[in-house]
C-alpha cells in the first residue's frame, strides 16, 4: 500500500507576478519536499510557480520514458525540469547542451527548457559541497570513503574534490560505475587522489569520513548501504538521503558516537540553484531551508 502524500502547507495568497511551470521527474518522489520548496519561495518572491511530480512508480514507467515525458513538458509549456533517481545519468542523451558542471560530471538534476532547447545543469555537487561545510565544520578530508558512483555519487565527489580531499575512495557494488567517475574526475584535478576501493572493509579501517551517496536508507530502499560492524566512534559519517531524515546509517553511526550530517542541507541548497536557474531570481537560502522543515512537520 502507498504512503499518502505529505499533507499540503497552505500558501499565502500573492499578486500576479511572472509564472513557472515546473516539474520532478524521478521514482518514489511523492514525499519530495522539492515541490513545496520552489512554491513556497515562489510567493516569498511574488512569482507563481507551480511545481508537479512526474512519478515513474506510479506511472509504471522507467529511465526509457524521458524522450516522451520531455516532449510532454515542452509542449506543456513547462519552464524546467528535475531530475532525480534513477534517472540523473541517463537524461543526458536527450539534452541540446549540458552547462560546464553537469558535463564535468556526467550527471544532470535540473533541465532548463527555454527557447526550444533543453539545457543540462547539476545543482547537486554545489549542493552537498554547502551542506557539509556548514553542517560538519572542521570535518577532517584527508581519507574520506564514499558509497555509491551513480549520478548524486558523481555529485559528491566533485564536491569533496572542490574541497581538497586528500583521498577519495569510491566503492560501488558496480565496480566499473566506480572506475568511470574516478577516470572522469581524474581530468578534473582529482588524479591521484580519487580512487577506486575494491575492499570496502579495508578502505574504511583508516578514513576520517563516510558518506552514503546511494538510495540505501530511503522508505523505498530501506536497511544499512554497509555492515555496521565498520562504522567507528572517530568517523564522520553524512547521508545524501533525506526521506526519512533519519536512516538507519546515520542512526547508527549516532548510536557509536560518530559526528553526523543528514541529507537536508542538500536537498535545499541544491534547491536553492536549480530555482535561481528556472526563475532568474536569487531564492533566500535560509528561507528556503525553514520551508523545508515546515514541509516536514504538514
Amino acid at each position: 500500500m502507498r504512503k499518502p502524500a505529505p499533507a499540503a502547507v497552505e500558501r499565502p495568497v500573492t499578486g500576479r507576478g511572472p509564472s513557472f511551470l515546473l516539474g520532478l521527474i524521478g521514482a518514489g518522489i511523492q514525499a519530495s519536499r522539492t515541490p513545496g520548496m520552489h512554491e513556497l519561495e515562489g510567493d516569498a518572491l511574488g512569482l507563481r510557480i507551480l511545481y508537479r511530480t512526474i512519478d515513474l512508480e506510479r506511472l509504471g514507467l522507467g529511465p526509457e520514458a524521458l524522450p516522451e515525458l520531455l516532449r510532454a513538458a515542452e509542449r506543456m509549456g513547462f519552464c524546467g525540469l528535475n531530475v532525480t533517481h534513477p534517472c540523473k545519468q541517463a537524461v543526458l542523451a536527450h539534452l541540446d547542451e549540458l552547462a560546464p558542471d553537469a558535463a564535468a560530471l556526467g550527471a544532470v538534476n535540473t533541465v532548463v527548457l527555454r527557447e526550444g532547447r533543453r539545457i543540462g545543469h547539476n545543482t547537486d555537487a554545489w549542493g552537498f559541497r554547502e551542506a557539509l561545510v556548514r553542517g560538519l565544520p572542521g570535518a577532517p578530508l584527508d581519507r574520506v570513503v564514499q558509497l555509491g558512483a551513480g549520478g548524486a555519487g558523481a555529485a559528491v565527489a566533485h564536491a569533496l574534490s572542490s574541497l581538497g580531499v586528500g583521498e577519495l575512495l569510491l566503492y560501488d557494488v558496480d565496480s566499473g560505475r566506480a572506475e568511470a567517475l574516478a577516470a572522469r574526475l581524474a581530468t578534473h584535478g582529482g588524479a591521484g587522489r580519487i580512487l577506486v576501493a575494491p575492499d570496502l572493509g579495508r578502505a574504511l579501517e583508516t578514513a576520517s569520513g563516510l558518506v552514503n551517496a546511494t538510495p540505501v536508507g530511503m522508505a523505498a530502499y530501506p536497511g544499512l548501504p554497509l555492515p555496521a560492524a565498520l562504522l567507528r566512534p572517530d568517523l564522520w559519517v553524512a547521508d545524501i538521503v533525506y526521506f526519512p531524515l533519519e536512516t538507519e546509517l546515520l542512526r547508527t553511526a549516532r548510536a557509536i558516537g560518530c559526528r553526523t550530517l543528514d541529507g537536508a542541507g542538500m536537498a535545499v541548497f541544491q534547491a536553492v540553484r536549480a530555482f535561481e536557474l528556472f526563475t532568474g531570481r536569487t531564492p533566500d537560502a535560509e528561507r528556503m531551508r525553514r520551508h523545508f522543515e515546515r514541509l516536514g512537520n504538514g
